[in-house]
């Protein structure tokens, strides 16, 4: 089948993913690939025990022919790439570990685990490999630029499921060899599928998990579904009716999608959690141990607390918080607060039920005061900023935070990564994974898969 092909940015895109080559890439941008990838995996290998993760496997395994891709905590089952893709993927974002970018999206839960899968099922060399994660991270973060993210997320999308399939059928299209033509087919596949509503905040329910496994399972499908001849629409991003800038975002801007590219890789801009929790609260939660830190590592929980808020990050974060499940939790900032003034940290362990229902915890988050600061909407999502006070001697104490930790400004580096993934993963050979995940190009997928069992 032959299309018309046209010179729009969507071919743009698919000329520059089917031509791209391992020895393109900037050495930094393949470094932080390596680390990304390490990281991604220490989240999946974590999340894989989570109810949600345990009822979307029990679905697959019931439907799953033999097949050539593992999920990482199954040494035996054998499933086909989209499904391990959405397992995985799932897994990855399971418990808000997992990395993300200013562009309001966790690009590794999306690309990563349905680059392992595909690579595993074709049995890819590393280097081919790593290329496919660069490339899927670029393609999705760009996706989500050229929307203008905070203007799409205030029309209540989850950008990690509207944009996630282009990352993951982008990437398959470099690991499968894809030509121009069906690289843009696999694009445009893969955009109708884009979907995900923030209505998960509503009652903290588990479909925010999902919405990054099956962003993996639609960018695999689309991958395939392309290289077997299914035509998928070759302007999916500037087409006037049905376009994917156009439908999503009132303010999106083209120009994103191509700037630069092949020269700038945004994938570099990518941040490591360090904190279990909405990235949005990071800087809010950085402020408050450093508040804490100046009180002696102290909480009276009867001070009184100021929080400066940007408007995005009060409509998704700002909610009065009620106990309901850990998702609930992990998106409240007054919660994420509550525990960072009162315990000094935010880590999984603070995502119990008993943590999430202390009466104590509950009456910190109630009391803070939150107001709306105009100067941190200027900044935002560019900079994910924010600000805590506390009344100290009839004086304000407030610390700024420009940039959290985790981000590139305040990096996690590959022993925080190391650290992170031992925490939650005692069990596993970390040492091993660590070695091969970042010297990838010596190995393939399913050595690295190997480990994870």
């Amino acid at each position: 089948m032959q299309t018309h092909l046209g010179h729009g940015p969507t071919m743009q895109l698919a000329h520059w993913i089917s031509h791209i080559r391992h020895s393109d890439l900037p050495l930094h941008t393949q470094q932080v690939a390596r680390l990304a990838l390490l990281d991604t995996i220490g989240c999946g290998t974590y999340g894989f025990v989570t109810s949600w993760t345990q009822a979307l496997l029990q679905w697959v395994e019931q439907g799953a022919s033999q097949g050539l891709s593992r999920i990482w905590n199954q040494k035996q089952t054998r499933v086909r790439a989209a499904d391990a893709a959405m397992i995985n993927g799932t897994s990855c974002h399971a418990f808000e570990l997992d990395d993300y970018h200013n562009a309001k999206l966790h690009p590794g839960a999306v690309v990563i685990p349905a680059v392992l899968a595909m690579a595993e099922a074709l049995n890819s060399p590393g280097e081919r490999l790593l290329c496919a994660i660069a490339v899927g991270y670029e393609v999705m973060i760009r996706s989500s630029l050229a929307l203008e993210p905070s203007a799409a997320r205030l029309r209540g999308w989850h950008l990690t499921g509207v944009c996630g399939p282009f990352g993951a059928a982008a990437a398959c299209a470099v690991l499968m060899g894809l030509d121009t033509e069906k690289t843009a087919w696999a694009l445009g596949l893969a955009g109708t599928q884009g979907a995900g509503l923030w209505a998960f905040n509503a009652d903290g329910t588990m479909s925010k998990r999902l919405h990054a496994g099956k962003a993996a399972h639609s960018g695999v499908m689309a991958a395939e579904l392309a290289a077997g001849g299914f035509s998928g629409p070759t302007q999916i991003y500037e087409f006037g009716d049905g376009g994917f800038l156009k439908a999503f975002s009132d303010a999106s801007n083209v120009t994103a999608l191509t700037q630069a590219l092949g020269q700038v890789y945004h994938m570099d801009e990518v941040s490591m959690k360090p904190y279990a929790c909405c990235g949005s609260t990071h800087s809010y939660i950085d402020a408050a141990l450093q508040l804490r830190a100046r009180l002696g590592n102290r909480w009276d929980p009867q001070r009184p607390v100021r929080v400066g808020m940007s408007h995005v990050v009060n409509v998704q974060c700002g909610f009065d918080y009620t106990p309901s499940s850990a998702l609930n939790a992990q998106m409240s900032l007054r919660y994420c607060l509550a525990v960072a003034l009162h315990d000094g940290q935010v880590l999984p362990e603070q995502f119990t039920e008993a943590k999430m229902h202390d009466e104590g915890l509950q009456k910190i988050a109630s009391a803070l005061v939150l107001e709306p600061d105009p100067s941190l909407d200027k900044l935002y999502p560019a900079h994910f900023a924010g600000w805590v006070a506390t009344l100290v001697d009839q004086d304000w104490m407030r610390v700024d935070i420009l940039d959290p930790t985790g981000s590139t400004a305040c990096p996690v580096d590959y022993d925080g990564v190391v650290r992170k993934f031992t925490s939650n993963n005692p069990t596993l050979d970390v040492s091993r994974i660590s070695e091969v995940a970042m010297q990838i190009e010596k190995h393939t997928a399913r050595e690295l898969i190997d480990l994870l069992h």
